[in-house]
């Protein structure tokens, strides 16, 4: 495929939310502002609809031309909204959201494309814990087992285009549940190149203190990965360093985080950071030990942005960095973990060489300029060749069949029902 954007013209594109866009409170409010800035910039009109309750910390996306819509779920009026918007594109967040509406979309507007941006695979990250908590080891059998793979899966192949934020889960998908390559496309963060200037100004080593670690905490795996920072990790990075302080920085911290808060001991808990970025350029290190999860980690990309070098784990850096060395440490055992992130707390020369590292990871893998063009010349091409990228998935089309059996009569039971209580 050429790399010159091809022409398009009346594009409009449906966004369903499962929620409303918050881009400084998780890694996916900023995954979907990424992909809202590139349809803006090809000049696409953009409807954003969920069927969620709205935050104080949601976007106002009006701000930036985009209409706002909510929907209900099981609710007909969806079907005449829809009919009546007429969008070229759909594009579901998650596919929970494709499981609710994608047959009430290829009923009433067939000739939409159909996207599905996972966000991460839920069901990796799902399997992932459960195994942690049985205490067993992460095999694929598992994976191969879980209904949530299977529902998952389901929705990637009813879709036209999926887009993977990983290469690990690119691989997954193809190597184990055998999809087709031909309705997967690996689309990472979308970020901006850092250039000379940027890494400048850059805070020194002699001018930035402390450990950070920044998430929001509805994700399990932050809630995990904060508890396993205190009992797991912690003492013996104070053991090393007396002085140091480790603050933790979130969006929706509940209870159990908030009581790890210890002032003598240095562990900070701070709350929701109006800029993130602010936090972690001021930073010494990112501590991010990961157990479970799955896709890109914002956080980490977040700490290359900056210019801090990090420590996390296997899962922590999975799919990320492809063939380039890590900006800092990847390490499973804790007890490890706890000592290598102590030495690059005070190692000046080994920072600053993993903080270059960063940098190199972003410009390579990340660069949304090349990575736009490339995304939106791949929708044009499944729309100009739509009928024959249909005729070709033939598991997608088995299942959009039956799905649009199944799952319309059970919502329209849902439906009935709601009206008669």
């Amino acid at each position: 495929m050429k790399n010159d954007l091809k022409e398009l013209t009346e594009q409009h594109v449906l966004i369903i939310g499962y929620v409303w866009v918050e881009p400084n409170s998780s890694a996916a409010g900023s995954r979907m502002m990424q992909l809202i800035e590139q349809f803006l910039k090809h000049n696409f009109k953009i409807t954003f609809a969920s069927p969620a309750q709205k935050s104080e910390k949601a976007t106002s996306l009006s701000s930036l031309g985009i209409d706002e819509v909510s929907i209900e779920l099981n609710n007909a009026s969806f079907d005449g909204f829809i009919k009546e918007l007429q969008p070229t594109i759909v594009m579901f967040d998650r596919f929970m959201m494709e499981e609710q509406f994608g047959w009430r979309v290829a009923e009433n507007c067939p000739n939409a494309i159909r996207i599905l941006d996972t966000e991460d695979l839920h069901f990796l990250r799902k399997t992932r814990h459960q195994q942690l908590k049985k205490g067993e080891e992460f095999t694929t059998e598992a994976l191969l087992k879980s209904d949530d793979a299977k529902r998952e899966i389901a929705a990637i192949l009813r879709c036209d285009m999926s887009l993977i934020i990983s290469t690990y889960e690119m691989d997954l998908l193809k190597s184990v549940f055998k999809v087709d390559e031909k309705i997967l496309y690996y689309l990472p963060f979308l970020l901006d190149k850092i250039d000379d200037h940027q890494q400048e100004k850059w805070k020194s080593f002699d001018e930035r203190a402390n450990f950070v670690f920044v998430g929001n905490f509805f994700h399990k795996p932050n809630v995990d990965a904060v508890l396993t920072l205190k009992t797991e990790i912690w003492s013996e990075i104070r053991e090393l360093l007396p002085k140091a302080e480790v603050h933790i920085y979130g969006a929706y911290a509940n209870q159990q985080i908030n009581q790890l808060h210890n002032k003598k001991e240095g562990f900070i808990i701070k709350g929701f950071a109006e800029d993130a970025k602010e936090v972690v350029r001021n930073a010494r290190i990112v501590l991010a030990p990961l157990r479970f999860g799955a896709g890109i980690k914002g956080k980490l990309t977040e700490a290359m942005i900056c210019g801090t070098p990090s420590v996390t784990t296997e899962i922590g850096a999975e799919g990320m960095c492809d063939r380039f060395p890590w900006n800092g440490f990847v390490e499973n055992d804790f007890s490890d973990f706890a000592l290598i992130s102590a030495e690059l707390y005070r190692n000046k020369n080994l920072w600053k060489s993993y903080q270059l590292t960063g940098a190199e990871i972003i410009n390579e893998i990340y660069d949304k300029e090349k990575l736009g063009v490339l995304f939106i010349n791949q929708i044009k091409e499944i729309q100009e060749n739509l009928e024959q990228h249909r005729t070709q998935n033939f598991l997608g089309n088995l299942l959009q069949h039956q799905t649009l059996q199944a799952t319309k009569y059970m919502s329209k039971w849902i439906e009935a029902k709601n009206s008669i209580q």
